[in-house]
């Protein structure tokens, strides 16, 4: 079995890279008392000013890890996951083009845009490879990124990504996008804390009642420029292809999806997982398409496992994983 990280002895993985110059820094405690730098570097790609952010402690048992959320998370959204993970390796989060405070991006820029984005941020911080972590519509952007980047790529963790956008979440978009055009947030809110979370009967999810309080309180918060950048999220998933059947690289890879996920069900995280050469498939026990919010500490631990090689069987949080595609050496 492979050596727990954290008390690796092997030579840590190189990061020559994280080395530009400090902007802005704050600091963060892990568990163990010590504090994280945290590091945010402003970027331009194809004319777009975005925003990276890293928090290291300078340790480096793994590839820096690079977290892709989805379209209503920012580069923050991830914070309370950092004190598992910094002690492993430096932490990469984006407001890439579109997103968070980044620039206004026109809908005509698609997938393949936001993938060569994250190249950029990759290339410019001069990491040779990164250990991927994508979440829903970010996990659309980290395949992309895989197809195409493959030579930057360690390890590959999907969460709640599918191979089709569901039929009856693609109606919903067309109607929500003129929602959030004439101002519609409150009921928009509400559609869509009620889409993410799983309905009534269909099995306990932890901390359901105040995740969906957090999703309906950030959806009805925004302000106009929000609004503004989420309906032109929603134009870009109806003009651009989520899912392309290009080669993906055979590097380690995991697609997980919530136990109660009626968003992004585990039958399509398992036919998700059967297009990657080297994919494991596991489900996360009472969650549902919030996962990473609702097992926080868990789900973290995943992340940190996958990342680090370390065995993802008889977790008490998840299901025994499942193989598909042909195993990698060991």
């Amino acid at each position: 079995m492979p050596t727990d990280a954290i008390t690796s002895s092997r030579t840590p993985t190189a990061d020559a890279a994280l080395s530009f110059p400090t902007q802005s820094t704050d600091g963060t405690a892990d568990g163990a008392g010590q504090h994280a730098e945290i590091v945010e570097h402003d970027l331009t790609f194809g004319g777009f000013r975005y925003t990276c952010r890293v928090a290291r402690q300078g340790r480096l048992d793994t590839e820096p890890i690079v977290i892709l959320g989805g379209s209503s998370q920012d580069r923050h959204s991830w914070q309370r996951h950092e004190k598992w993970l910094t002690p492993l390796s430096s932490v990469i989060t984006i407001d890439l083009p579109g997103y968070g405070t980044a620039d206004f991006l026109p809908a005509k820029y698609g997938v393949d845009f936001l993938a060569a984005a994250v190249r950029h941020v990759v290339q410019e911080l001069r990491i040779p490879r990164v250990n991927l972590v994508a979440a829903c519509y970010g996990g659309a952007i980290g395949v992309r990124f895989a197809q195409h980047y493959p030579h930057l790529l360690a390890r590959m963790m999907l969460v709640g990504m599918t191979t089709v956008i569901p039929a009856d979440y693609a109606v919903a978009m067309e109607r929500w996008d003129g929602m959030i055009r004439r101002g519609e947030t409150e009921p928009i809110a509400r559609e869509l804390a009620d889409r993410f979370m799983s309905p009534p009967g269909t099995g306990h999810v932890r901390k359901k009642a105040a995740v969906a309080r957090l999703v309906y309180q950030q959806i009805a918060a925004q302000n106009p420029e929000q609004l503004r950048m989420s309906a032109e999220h929603n134009s870009r998933l109806m003009r651009h292809e989520w899912y392309r059947p290009e080669p993906t690289p055979a590097v380690p890879s995991l697609v997980v999806t919530g136990e109660h996920d009626t968003l992004t069900t585990p039958a399509m995280g398992r036919t998700m997982a059967a297009c990657l050469p080297a994919a494991r498939f596991m489900t996360i026990e009472e969650t549902d398409h919030l996962a990473p919010v609702e097992r926080i500490a868990d789900f973290a631990d995943l992340m940190a496992r996958f990342c680090t090689d370390r065995p993802l069987e008889a977790l008490p949080y998840a299901a025994e994983p499942e193989v598909f595609g042909a195993p990698l050496p060991a």
